[in-house]
C-alpha cells in the first residue's frame, strides 16, 4: 500500500493547500529575489576563496564586505567593487585586498563601462571555481557512496555535542559503530546569533561545537574513515541557519556535508532574527544546498515544544507545506527536504498514540518522496528513567509504522541532564530493536477508513486549509508577527540582522546567484543536478 492511499485524503484539499502555500509564499520569494544581505556578499567570497581573520578572529570576509557597504553601499553587490579594485590596485589577491581594506588603505567605487565588464567577468570567474569546487564535491560524495554502500531507512540520526571538534570526532565515530547512520554535530549555543564564521578548529564551543569549515572538514574526513571501516555510508548534519546561514551553507557545500538543519522560519521565532533577513538568506543558502545535493532540515518539531502539539498540530503542516514551496523555488528537489515534524503530544491524553500516528501519517503522504525526519519526545520528558524508555520506544514504534526516513533517536534522561554515553548507547540499542523487530510493519499498518487516525488526519489537513486561506488575505509577515507559529511574535520590521539586508539596485550584480539561477551563459552546471536522496 502506497503511503498516498492509506488516509483516503482528498486529492482537491491536497491541491488547494498547496495552492495557497504557493500565494503566501510568493510575496516573500520575490522579496528574496529583490534585496541582498551581507551574508549573501560575504557568501560570494567565500566561494572565490577568501579564508582566514585577523588576529582578533574577525574573518577577513567581513571586513571586506563592511568596507565596500560603508563605501558605496550594498545594493549594487560587493563583486563589481572588489574585483575592480583587485584590478586597478597593487593588490595581488583578495586575502591582500581585505587586509589593506581592513586598514582602511583601499577606495572602492562602483566601476563602469570596460572597467565594469573587466571587474564582472572576473567576478564570474572567480565564482565558478567556488561552484565547480562544489560540483566536484557532490561527485565525489557520490563515488564514496557506490564504494562503501547506502544504509537503509529508516536512518538512526544521533547528535554529537561537546564543544571540542577534537572530542566530537570521536564520539562521532564511535556512535556510527553502534548503528548511527547520520551524526548531527551540534553548534555552539548563540552561534546563529553570530553574524561571522569563526575561523579554524575550535574547542571551546558551549552545548555545542561552533561551526566552522575547519571543523566541517575534520568532522567530514573521520566520519569517511568509519564509513569504510563499517561498509555504510554515514552523513553528517550540522545547521546553516541564523545570521550567517548563507556562508555556512557555502563552506558545506564546499566540505561535503550532506544534511543541514535549515528551516525558514526557525531562526525568526527561536533566534529573533529579523524575518526579511533570514528569508532572503534562506534562498541563498538553499540555492547552494540544491547544488551541492545537501538534504535540508527543517524545524517544525519546535513548534510543538512551545505550543500545544494537538492544537497547533495545523501550523506544522502549514510551515511544512510552505519550506517545500521555499525550497522549490530555491532548486530543491522533493528528495531533498527533509521535512521535520516531531512526537511531542502529552502522553496522559487519552489516545495520545493514535493522535501521533495520525499526524506522522499524514506528513507522509503528504510528502511522500521526501526523507523527513522524525524528532523524538522532548516536552513530556520527566525524571522516571522508565517511563522515558518507554515512551522513546513508541516513538520509534511510530517513525517505522508510518515509514519516517530520518529518525532522531531520543534519550531516555532528556529531562534531567545532558545524556551520558551509557544512554545514549542504550537509546541505540531501543531504535535498533524497534527497527529491526518490525521490519517492514509500514507496509501492514492501514488505518481503518472513516476510522480514528482517518478522521484526525483530515481535520488536521482542513484546519491547515483554514490557516494558509487566513495567511493570504494577511500576509505571511504579519502572520509571523502575530505568533501563527511557535506562539512567538515576530514582528518584521524588528528582530536581529535587519541593517544588514539592502534592496538591490538596478544593474545589481553577484555571479554567484547568476550561476545558481541558470543565467550564466559560461557556468558549467553539473551533471548531477537531478540527484535525490532515495526517500
Amino acid at each position: 500500500m502506497t503511503p498516498q492511499r492509506k488516509l483516503d485524503l482528498d486529492p482537491a484539499v491536497v491541491a488547494r493547500a498547496r495552492r495557497l502555500a504557493a500565494r503566501a509564499a510568493e510575496p516573500i520569494m520575490q522579496m528574496a529575489r529583490t534585496h541582498t544581505t551581507v551574508s549573501v556578499e560575504r557568501a560570494l567570497l567565500r566561494l572565490a576563496g577568501l579564508r582566514g581573520a585577523d588576529d582578533e578572529g574577525r574573518p577577513w570576509v567581513n571586513h571586506l564586505a563592511d568596507a565596500v557597504r560603508d563605501q558605496v553601499g550594498l545594493e549594487h553587490g560587493v563583486a563589481l567593487p572588489v574585483w575592480d579594485a583587485l584590478a586597478e590596485g597593487p593588490h595581488g589577491s583578495l586575502a591582500e585586498l581585505a587586509e589593506a581594506a581592513a586598514r582602511g588603505r583601499v577606495s572602492f567605487r562602483l566601476p563602469g563601462g570596460g572597467d565594469a565588464a573587466a571587474a564582472r567577468e572576473a567576478a564570474r570567474r572567480a565564482a565558478r571555481i567556488g561552484i565547480t569546487a562544489i560540483d566536484r564535491r557532490r561527485a565525489e560524495r557520490e563515488r564514496v557512496l557506490a564504494e562503501v554502500g547506502d544504509p537503509k531507512q529508516p536512518w538512526i540520526y544521533l547528535i554529537v555535542a561537546t564543544g571540542d571538534i577534537y572530542e566530537d570526532i570521536p564520539q562521532a565515530q564511535a556512535a556510527a559503530r553502534e548503528g548511527a547512520d547520520v551524526v548531527a554535530v551540534i553548534r555552539s549555543t548563540g552561534q546563529s546569533l553570530l553574524d561571522f564564521v569563526p575561523e579554524g578548529a575550535t574547542r571551546e564551543g558551549y552545548a555545542g561545537t561552533y561551526a566552522t569549515q575547519e571543523n566541517f572538514r575534520l568532522m567530514r574526513a573521520a566520519l569517511d574513515d568509519v564509513s569504510r571501516e563499517l561498509g555504510r555510508y554515514v552523513r553528517l548534519t550540522n545547521y546553516a541557519s541564523g545570521l550567517c546561514m548563507p556562508e555556512i551553507a557555502t563552506l558545506a557545500g564546499l566540505e561535503r556535508l550532506d544534511m543541514m538543519l535549515n528551516d525558514c522560519m526557525y531562526g525568526i521565532i527561536f533566534r529573533d532574527i529579523n524575518p526579511r533577513r533570514t528569508f532572503i538568506d534562506q534562498r541563498f543558502s538553499r540555492q547552494i544546498h540544491a547544488r551541492a545535493g545537501i538534504v535540508i532540515n527543517t524545524g517544525e518539531d519546535n513548534y510543538l515544544t512551545t505550543a500545544d502539539a494537538v492544537d497547533a498540530a495545523h501550523t506544522v503542516i502549514v510551515s511544512q507545506l510552505l519550506n517545500e514551496r521555499f525550497a522549490h523555488e530555491a532548486g530543491l528537489t522533493d528528495g531533498l527536504l527533509g521535512l521535520g515534524h516531531a512526537f511531542e503530544i502529552n502522553p496522559a491524553i487519552p489516545q495520545s498514540f493514535r493522535l501521533e500516528l495520525a499526524h506522522a501519517q499524514l506528513v507522509r503522504e503528504l510528502f511522500p518522496d521526501a526523507p523527513l525526519k522524525y524528532m523524538p519526545p522532548t516536552k513530556h520528558m520527566s525524571g522516571n528513567i522508565f517511563a522515558g524508555y518507554l515512551l522513546d520506544a513508541f516513538f520509534n514504534l511510530a517513525g517505522v509504522m508510518t515509514g519516517q526516513s530520518i529518525i532522531l533517536i531520543g534519550m531516555m534522561t532528556e529531562g534531567i541532564h545532558t545524556p551520558w554515553l551509557s544512554d545514549r548507547d542504550l537509546a541505540l540499542e531501543n531504535v535498533r530493536y524497534v527497527r529491526d523487530a518490525c521490519g517492514d510493519l509500514a507496509d501492514d499498518f492501514m488505518p481503518r477508513p472513516g476510522g480514528f487516525v482517518a478522521e484526525r488526519a483530515r481535520q488536521v489537513l482542513s484546519e491547515s486549509v483554514d490557516l494558509l486561506d487566513r495567511i493570504c488575505d494577511d500576509g505571511l509577515l504579519a502572520a509571523i508577527g502575530e505568533g501563527t507559529f511557535g506562539i512567538t511574535r515576530r514582528p518584521a520590521d524588528r528582530g536581529k540582522g535587519l541593517d544588514g539586508v539592502a534592496e538591490r539596485a538596478g544593474g545589481y550584480f553577484n555571479p554567484a546567484i547568476d550561476i545558481l539561477d541558470g543565467e550564466d551563459p559560461h557556468a558549467h552546471h553539473g551533471a548531477h543536478d537531478s540527484e535525490e536522496v532515495p526517500a
